[in-house]
């Protein structure tokens, strides 16, 4: 018996995650769903680091991939920081929409949208990453069953660089969730008839959009502060004291058999939640927005298309693509 009873449970459900959320995003990428393929995107990349992790370190915490571990835990980092600043860019055009505000309809409007999002979901968070590097006690650990892990040094800058932002940017999204609640209850009629006579965005798909924002910040914000409160009581918080003191023998990699690591209970709860987080994203955007008309095509035509790759069914090569022309004109903008 393998010794992680999750082996290979997690790496196949990473990997399925992987290929959920991944599918449909160039058909949401060409109807401008900038805040959601966003989260997509984090969302994939994260399962698929996870999948790599623990397929390649599944039996031992040699370090055999430096420079993948050096990728790897940065792409950890900022999909931690990405997945719920992608969340607030939704939960903030509903908002919008739900102020009766102009939805963007020229594509000038559009793509300073655009613009907005990926400043708030991708350049927000890279430079988060980027700073979590003043917290980096040394170069990285490799634990068995897990993988590349990042080190921080447990400081009060820590919490001020990293630990806090997920908590902060969570409680954001909460605040943005109760005012497009109120404002969608308050101008319902309003809202009703603006949604249905834009043809990107239904009543039906505000809903859902908003359950998986709600749904992503109600995750995010405990986690986050179980995670800080751990770090804080595990550890002693050290005063912060000198980049050298810090970064001293950076190039030290710790190397953590499962034998050792996994006897700390609380360790490894936070271990097995981090990694299961981006999975579970995957699920709760599938479960969503899977079982659409425009969605269930989309994952139809992709399976005939694999089939057809695999000369396995032949008729599947006339079938239609998965991001045909008129499938943006029915999702959100």
């Amino acid at each position: 018996m393998h010794p992680d009873s999750l082996y290979p449970l997690f790496p196949i459900f990473s990997f399925l995650s992987f290929i959920l959320v991944l599918v449909p995003f160039p058909w949401h990428l060409q109807a401008w769903n900038s805040g959601t393929c966003f989260y997509m995107m984090w969302t994939a990349l994260a399962c698929l680091n996870q999948f790599i992790n623990s397929v390649v370190w599944a039996n031992d915490a040699i370090n055999r991939a430096p420079v993948f571990c050096d990728i790897s835990t940065r792409i950890t980092i900022a999909a931690s920081f990405g997945i719920p600043a992608s969340a607030l860019c939704i939960v903030r055009r509903l908002y919008i929409i739900a102020s009766v505000r102009s939805a963007s309809v020229s594509v000038s409007k559009k793509r300073k949208a655009m613009v907005v999002d990926a400043m708030i979901a991708v350049l927000f968070p890279l430079i988060l990453t980027a700073l979590s590097y003043v917290v980096q006690g040394h170069r990285f650990d490799v634990l068995e069953e897990m993988g590349c892990a990042f080190f921080f040094v447990n400081t009060h800058l820590s919490y001020v660089l990293v630990f806090m932002w997920p908590v902060v940017i969570g409680l954001i999204s909460s605040v943005y969730c109760i005012l497009a609640l109120f404002a969608f209850r308050r101008q319902q009629l309003e809202i009703s008839r603006f949604l249905g006579s834009n043809s990107s965005l239904t009543v039906s798909r505000y809903v859902r959009l908003m359950a998986l924002a709600m749904t992503e910040t109600m995750f995010t914000v405990p986690l986050g502060i179980f995670v800080m409160v751990l770090n804080a009581t595990a550890t002693k918080v050290h005063p912060w004291i000198s980049w050298e003191e810090t970064h001293y023998d950076f190039g030290f990699v710790g190397q953590f058999p499962a034998l050792f690591w996994r006897t700390q209970g609380l360790v490894v709860a936070s271990f097995e939640m981090n990694r299961w987080a981006p999975v579970l994203c995957a699920f709760v955007f599938f479960g969503f927005f899977g079982f659409a008309e425009e969605c269930r095509r989309n994952y139809k035509a992709t399976f005939l298309a694999v089939l057809a790759y695999l000369g396995l069914n032949r008729q599947s090569s006339k079938s239609s693509s998965p991001y045909s022309p008129k499938s943006p004109s029915s999702s959100f903008s």
